[in-house]
């Protein structure tokens, strides 16, 4: 911060109370997260303005995020940003793959996060934080639509770059409640750095097993994102959550000397050196945000988070 501020510029903006009643919508909470000084609503508040330059303008926007968001109703928040063409880039987690593709043709339910975890193990029941997932909404189902997908894709060529793959299979699902099928028609690429981890990822190396001239090219995923990156006059991002999904979105966009706006959503605190706990300043240092980009961190769980924060876009 300059040191020749003033102290009158310092104290411009009052703080004003916020007033609520049964018909205030989220677009009127928004404009008073703006002036009410209050902690995380302030930051919110921040986001949606960054996300207001992002969303209407012709900057390039990457999308990141975990899987776990996607075994909730979250899936339909993603699933509208997609829709509606808000994004131009994706980049997640395998788990994304199997959640999406699995919700697509069975259900999950709304469960708890204390109940006895060995009495579900007896049930055929997996726990995903206070999501329930039977055996036959998961691995079961996924083998079961995926492992035709491979066999007609197979037949029309032997190597795939990831994400021309999930295409593929996001246009077979043909479900608009699909993330995958919506990015696929809206020719939104997604990018799954780890592509063997989890169920999807197990059915790529169960059908490599039979079929050892299957290939799939990593590094052709690479290639494309160094072409979105070196073609974008500006690159923004929102980043919900850390792990590989956070880091390869402001990896690659250190390549051109960091992110210009971007805007994370994290439960994470940097006491431990993670790449999920590291603030945006961190990125900075490493410039993977340039030093005078439009920034803000938001602690919070993100399935609160975001219908808040994007509402007024959807």
């Amino acid at each position: 911060m300059s040191d020749d501020i003033k102290r009158e510029d310092l104290l411009n903006n009052p703080v004003k109370d916020t007033y609520v009643n049964k018909n205030t919508t989220l677009n009127d909470l928004m404009k008073m997260f703006g002036s009410s000084g209050g902690f995380t609503s302030k930051k919110i508040y921040e986001g949606y303005e960054i996300l207001r330059e992002e969303f209407g303008s012709d900057e390039t926007t990457f999308l990141s995020f975990p899987a776990d968001i996607i075994s909730t109703g979250t899936r339909g928040i993603i699933n509208q940003l997609v829709k509606k063409k808000l994004v131009d880039v994706i980049i997640t987690t395998n788990g994304t793959l199997d959640h999406d593709i699995a919700r697509s043709y069975t259900n999950y339910y709304s469960g708890t996060f204390n109940f006895g975890d060995k009495k579900l193990r007896d049930l055929n029941i997996n726990r995903l934080g206070n999501v329930f997932v039977p055996d036959e909404s998961y691995g079961i189902i996924i083998e079961e639509k995926v492992m035709p997908m491979l066999e007609d894709l197979y037949k029309i060529k032997k190597e795939w770059a990831p994400n021309e793959l999930i295409r593929e299979v996001g246009l077979k699902i043909n479900n608009e409640n699909s993330i995958l099928y919506n990015a696929a028609k809206n020719n939104i690429p997604i990018f799954v750095p780890g592509m063997t981890d989890g169920s999807f990822g197990s059915q790529l190396w169960s059908f490599y097993e039979m079929n050892h001239d299957f290939k799939i090219n990593l590094l052709e995923d690479e290639h494309k994102l160094s072409d979105i990156i070196f073609d974008a006059k500006k690159t923004g991002a929102l980043m919900i959550g850390g792990g590989i999904s956070k880091h390869h979105t402001i990896w690659w966009n250190q390549f051109r000397d960091g992110l210009d706006e971007a805007l994370y959503v994290t439960t994470a605190q940097e006491y431990d050196g993670s790449l999920s706990g590291a603030k945006l300043e961190e990125a900075i240092s490493w410039k993977k945000v340039k030093e005078n980009a439009k920034f803000v961190n938001i602690y919070g769980d993100a399935t609160v988070i975001l219908p808040i924060l994007l509402s007024p876009f959807l």
